[in-house]
């Protein structure tokens, strides 16, 4: 717990140095900005939104002030009960950032970003994996919304890059990126990537190509490039770091065809990780010197290694002026590591990973999610989007025979979380732009998981209900 402590000062003090540095160059951007109400100077865009509202669950969890949704949007397996609540970040991340464009050469330019993710609710930085610490020993009807992902309480929990753009020859940056594939599913899903009504948005494990800590790439290389209708992106993650120990890497090709825009990606991403909470047993005293299994540091975590591969194909086709459809496909497939992980070492956000799970997948898993949904603008002021998301998960389950054999033990109950299963999720949003940065919003969002995808569960469906005020720069 002491080390946790200590931890936490670090990142308080961390946040405070950045946002007084963006304060700084907020009263700098007002002082020069333009009559327009831009918030740029001298080539450096001042950006962000705040977005925060009232939400119901029906079967939901407590409010966690670290994870960046706050809330059990989604069914969920520790929503246990209704209730109503404060909710962060219902249609976008709340956030502050620094972006700009610096003129080399004649056609270069240098480019860089710098984002910082906070929870309007708290204040705090936007830390999913102190959500999950928070919940290590308790029984999930008594633990608070948590998940795995992204942000981890660094302090650009964001994009952080810098690199050279041309447009002659694209765009080369080097850091922290939203991949190529989180990319295109913000762009084709009629919900935009909310958190409370886009199941792509909330889980991450589409965009992450299979686990949300891979939303976001330390430690890459991002390639994008632009040539009259068509588009290509390519991104490389070195690993070889106690955060992302594995490399990865994606290739994304698009075309735009009058109203339609279509995309493919394929990416994939060795020792992977998925981070989770310590049960009682784990961070109970052991009995004995010798016992194992227990006695586990309070502030750890544990985790679940694969290699990860995807496929994705999404689209969106304007109508006319007042629709918009989108839809799209993607087919993930977890395996064994072929690199496994013990455990002991830092993960992301500098937690301590203490259990590792190397052989969850001795059949591989393959994860199916499709999507459809449309937009309406009734108005200059008024639009309404609606959605509907599937997972299809395939029966991995495995047992030992009489021999000691490995062998596949199919089932399509939800007995094991291995067994076939699947997840459905429809919902529809309301939203009013009365300036050009407010908007107010309302919505809803309902969600039921069958089978394999509903084990350990304490309630199988969630209505999720809210309405939030959001403000963008």
């Amino acid at each position: 717990m002491q080390h946790y402590q200590k931890r936490a000062a670090a990142v308080a003090k961390r946040s405070v140095l950045a946002i007084a540095v963006l304060a700084g160059l907020v009263i700098s951007a007002n002082a020069a900005a333009a009559d327009d109400g831009s918030l740029t100077w001298n080539g450096i865009t001042l950006y962000g939104a705040a977005d925060v509202g009232v939400a119901y669950q029906s079967h939901g969890a407590p409010l966690s002030q670290d994870v960046y949704f706050g809330l059990d949007y989604l069914v969920s397996k520790n929503g246990n009960k209704s209730t109503t609540s404060l909710a962060p970040n219902g249609l976008s991340q709340s956030k502050i950032g620094l972006k700009g464009t610096e003129k080399l050469t004649d056609g270069l330019d240098f480019v860089f970003n710098l984002e910082m993710g906070f929870n309007p609710t708290s204040g705090r930085l936007s830390d999913a994996l102190a959500s999950l610490v928070h919940n290590n020993g308790k029984a999930a009807v008594d633990q608070k919304t948590a998940s795995d992902g992204s942000r981890a309480g660094q302090v650009f929990n964001g994009p952080a890059f810098a690199g050279v753009s041309s447009k002659e020859f694209g765009t080369l940056t080097l850091g922290r990126h939203n991949t190529p594939l989180a990319d295109v599913i913000g762009k084709d899903d009629p919900q935009a990537g909310s958190y409370a009504f886009s199941v792509i948005g909330y889980s991450g494990a589409t965009a992450g190509g299979g686990n949300t800590e891979n939303v976001r790439a330390d430690n890459s290389v991002k390639y994008n490039y632009n040539y009259q209708h068509f588009r290509f992106a390519a991104m490389w993650q070195f690993g070889k770091n106690d955060g992302s120990p594995g490399d990865g890497g994606q290739v994304s090709v698009g075309a735009d065809f009058g109203g339609l825009s279509v995309d493919g990606v394929y990416a994939f991403k060795n020792t992977s990780i998925a981070a989770g909470s310590l049960s009682a047993t784990q961070i109970a005293p052991c009995a004995t010197a010798t016992a194992t299994g227990c006695g586990l540091a309070h502030d750890s975590l544990a985790a679940t290694i694969s290699d990860n591969e995807s496929w994705t194909l999404a689209a969106n086709y304007k109508l006319d002026d007042q629709w918009k459809l989108f839809g799209g496909y993607e087919q993930i497939t977890y395996s064994n590591p072929s690199n496994p992980l013990a455990a002991g070492f830092d993960g992301l956000g500098g937690y301590t990973i203490s259990v590792t799970n190397n052989n969850a997948y001795a059949f591989d898993k393959k994860l199916k999610v499709s999507w459809v949904g449309a937009r309406f603008q009734l108005s200059k002021e008024w639009s309404l989007a609606g959605g509907y998301y599937h997972y299809d998960q395939n029966d991995y389950h495995s047992a030992k025979n009489s021999t000691g054999e490995i062998v596949r033990a199919p089932c399509s109950n939800n007995g094991f979380a291995q067994c076939s299963g699947n997840l459905d999720a429809f919902s529809l949003v309301a939203d009013y732009r009365f300036t050009k940065r407010f908007d107010a919003y309302a919505g809803v969002m309902y969600s039921k998981v069958a089978d394999g995808l509903s084990n350990g569960y304490l309630h199988d469906n969630n209505t999720n209900l809210m309405t939030g005020l959001r403000f963008q720069f």
